[in-house]
């Protein structure tokens, strides 16, 4: 039997770094393997970057308000998936969120105030999913009010690891992970026959792992306020808006989504932080083959009851 190989390959794909591996007998195979899988999600890219011009995206948020645009039926299925999601989490995944008022949240530059309550409302009075008419038999989409935008910053990556994972895999890569900016599906076992171990990053250091679990076959997506947030008057604040009421949401440092699929486990992970702790593992319990860790503000640590986690 042909030793295995680890064939691994970096790429800026969708604006974020994307890394491929796949376990294989020879590198040509991976090589190959990995190049059609870049060719997959650039033209993901092309069909659902809001940055261009072209994309179909683009065409439905230009005639928001306007009349309903033919799409493709993989953008239908990913806006109904999408609006499922929006449902089940009470609003807190919307992919209107495209059209709150940018200029008035810049996590860059030392923010030191929170804009007021109703102007925050202002902000986020276009965000509502339930104004997003899909028409399956005519393939369309219509936002029912002008200035409404759509966008699928939270759940594309996950969409695109997903696809790309699945033309590795016709192309015979029978383990591999692909890892879209910390969304990553695994399949199949590591060159020594071991399961993909997957760390999870502390949030108080985000270099390290404070734990670590075991997956092949699975999903994960992790989001937090580690990496992007502001501190006013001493409290943290995510740079994770709340969709209600347009203000950043505080509370949770870091929530882990464990499923089946990418797509779902990067749907999931960045309400989870909106609809906090208590409601958020409510929601996860209800779910088949979902799991999640939750960090809190205070350095507390929450699983799901369908999760074991080693420190």
């Amino acid at each position: 039997m042909s030793e295995l190989v680890s064939c691994i390959r970096v790429v800026k794909l969708m604006g974020n770094r994307f890394e491929f591996t796949a376990i294989c007998t020879h590198m040509e195979v991976g090589d190959a393997a990995i190049a059609a899988s870049i060719i997959e999600i650039q033209r993901i890219e092309n069909l659902l970057s809001t940055f261009k011009e072209t994309s179909q995206v683009n065409l439905i948020n230009q005639f928001a308000g306007i009349k309903a645009v033919k799409v493709d039926k993989e953008v239908i299925g990913l806006v109904l998936r999408s609006l499922k999601i929006s449902a089940i989490t009470q609003g807190a995944f919307d992919i209107t969120y495209g059209s709150i008022d940018k200029r008035l949240w810049n996590f860059d530059v030392g923010m030191t105030s929170l804009p007021d309550k109703e102007t925050a409302l202002k902000s986020v009075n276009l965000i509502n999913f339930e104004n997003v008419i899909v028409n399956v038999i005519d393939s369309t989409v219509l936002l029912k009010n002008k200035g409404m935008r759509i966008g699928f910053g939270g759940i594309g990556k996950g969409y695109a690891a997903d696809r790309a994972k699945h033309v590795m895999v016709n192309l015979g890569i029978e383990s591999g992970i692909v890892n879209a900016a910390g969304d990553l599906i695994t399949w199949g076992s590591q060159s020594d026959g071991k399961a993909w171990t997957i760390g999870i990053a502390d949030p108080n250091q985000k270099h390290q792992a404070f734990s670590a679990l075991s997956i092949s076959n699975m999903a994960i997506a992790t989001s937090g306020n580690y990496e992007k947030y502001a501190v006013i008057d001493g409290k943290k604040y995510s740079h994770t808006i709340d969709p209600k009421t347009g203000l950043p949401v505080t509370g949770i440092k870091s929530v882990s989504i464990i499923g089946p699929s990418a797509e779902l486990a990067d749907a999931l992970a960045t309400p989870i932080v909106v609809m906090g702790v208590a409601v958020g593992l409510d929601l996860i319990n209800q779910l088949d083959n979902v799991a999640c860790v939750i960090i809190d503000d205070g350095d507390h640590v929450y699983t799901s009851k369908n999760i074991n986690i080693k420190y």
